[in-house]
């Protein structure tokens, strides 16, 4: 079996585990460097912003006088992690929290424009030139009396905040594989649960595939996979009896065919070859033509059988006498009848009791009743036919006081082809078909037949059709 579907997983897993790497190392850095810098840019801007409005930097910017916060912004740069600036209305900067002490004399900022930030409140890069490394630069101005007399910049690393990302991002990553590592438990709840009854749904497929029907698919769970190989197990079961039934079918059938046709051949060129002499010529044409309607009456049943195996075909349902037919079915075997000096009792409900079913098909089951009925009784014997009504239902029955059927070969009388040893096998004119006709045909009208035997006593069988409404 190629492991293509379970290779794929696997492939798809693995791919599912990099594109969420390398997302997170990707996009996901973006994400949280961007969300940084808004916080950070936030935070220092206020900071900045509170430092301009303190009344002593007003003063002290106007004054010059700046000894004095020195040493407050150093204090307040160190705990911001950051660089703080004091610059006058030129943008020389007067104070600088990296520097020792503040500037004896100001230091100019080549190019210095605030007006060129626009709206924004902060800025990345070198802050006009003076940096070598990239900053992340607020500024915030200081005024008094409506006028700008300088103002506060705070610088905060860009190299600290790249390290603060990915410290997060870490964080992140670490999660990540040990999501990836629970999720095995995933991978691992796919082998048992779906590829491994698959796997062994696979093999008895392909062992169907190699005629052997018997095999059964060893999975026993009560999810889908296991409906499905129970479905594959019955669905074999089914055609490894049909192929028995095929095979023994074929076996009977041959041989039926084979026995009149031997008897037939032989006969015929004993009479061409002169072995049967001109007088008793007449006595072995009977026979052959008695194994002749045995084999006619073969084929018709062969027929039958056929055209009600076919599913599709439309029964013709209507209402009709069941009374009448069981009196024009039973005029039919007078003569048989008169010659083995039997009785038949008709015992039926009503001048007229009308069932809805199909007329022509309903002939055939009480015929191949009568007729096993007539074939398996004695001499001098009575059979009773019966109609009754029951819960808007008809039941026919047809009971003999012949031979019987054991208990052991009761449940085979519907199959085809059975004859019973005791009894049917002295009848040469048996198909053993009759039985298993009637099977079909109350089966496709949706209806029950029963029998009730004992052996030396007789055979009721028992029959339902619905009533006319």
């Amino acid at each position: 079996m190629k492991k293509t579907l379970y290779l794929k997983f696997i492939v798809a897993y693995v791919a599912f585990a990099l594109a969420g790497f390398i997302l997170i190392s990707t996009l996901g850095s973006q994400l949280v460097q961007r969300h940084l810098v808004k916080t950070i840019s936030e935070q220092i801007y206020r900071e900045a912003n509170a430092i301009a409005s303190d009344s002593m930097v007003r003063y002290r910017a106007a004054s010059y006088n700046l000894i004095h916060i020195y040493d407050n912004l150093s204090s307040l740069a160190v705990y911001q992690d950051a660089q703080i600036w004091m610059m006058n209305q030129r943008g020389e900067i007067l104070i600088d929290t990296a520097q020792p002490q503040p500037c004896d004399t100001p230091l100019a900022l080549d190019s210095f424009d605030p007006l060129t930030w626009g709206s924004s409140y902060y800025r990345t890069g070198n802050f006009f030139g003076y940096f070598p490394d990239s900053m992340l630069s607020v500024i915030a101005p200081i005024t008094s009396d409506m006028t700008i007399k300088g103002y506060i910049a705070i610088h905060y690393p860009m190299e600290s905040l790249y390290l603060e990302r990915e410290q997060i991002l870490a964080i992140i990553h670490t999660m990540f594989f040990f999501l990836f590592a629970l999720s095995l438990l995933i991978l691992l709840l796919f082998t048992f649960v779906v590829y491994r009854p698959l796997r062994k749904i696979t093999i008895g497929a392909e062992e169907y595939s190699a005629g052997h029907l018997d095999y059964q698919i060893p999975v026993h769970s009560q999810d889908e996979m296991g409906y499905l190989a129970n479905t594959l197990n019955y669905m074999s079961g089914e055609l490894n009896n049909n192929g028995e039934y095929q095979r023994n079918f074929i076996a009977n059938i041959s041989h039926d065919f084979r026995s009149p046709l031997t008897s037939i051949k032989g006969y015929l060129e004993a009479i061409v070859d002169g072995t049967i002499d001109q007088e008793s010529q007449g006595k072995y044409i009977q026979i052959v033509l008695n194994e002749t309607a045995r084999l006619e009456k073969l084929t018709e049943s062969l027929l039958t059988l056929n055209n009600l195996d076919v599913k599709s075909r439309l029964m013709n349902l209507r209402a009709f006498d069941i009374n009448k037919i069981i009196k024009n079915t039973a005029a039919t075997f007078e003569g048989t009848c008169r010659n083995k000096r039997i009785s038949i009792e008709l015992i039926l409900t009503g001048e007229q009791l009308y069932a809805y079913a199909d007329m022509e098909q309903m002939q055939q089951v009480l015929y191949n009743l009568l007729d096993n009925a007539i074939k398996f009784s004695p001499n001098e014997s009575s059979i009773t036919i019966e109609t009754t009504e029951r819960n808007e239902r008809i039941l026919v029955s047809v009971k003999d006081r012949g031979t019987g059927i054991s208990k052991e070969n009761l449940p085979k009388i519907w199959n085809r082809f059975f004859k019973e040893d005791s009894s049917r096998g002295k009848d040469r004119k048996s198909t053993g078909l009759g039985l298993c006709i009637v099977k079909e045909i109350i089966n496709a009208h949706n209806q029950n037949i029963d029998v009730i035997s004992t052996e030396g006593v007789g055979s009721e069988f028992i029959f339902s059709l619905d009533k006319m409404r």
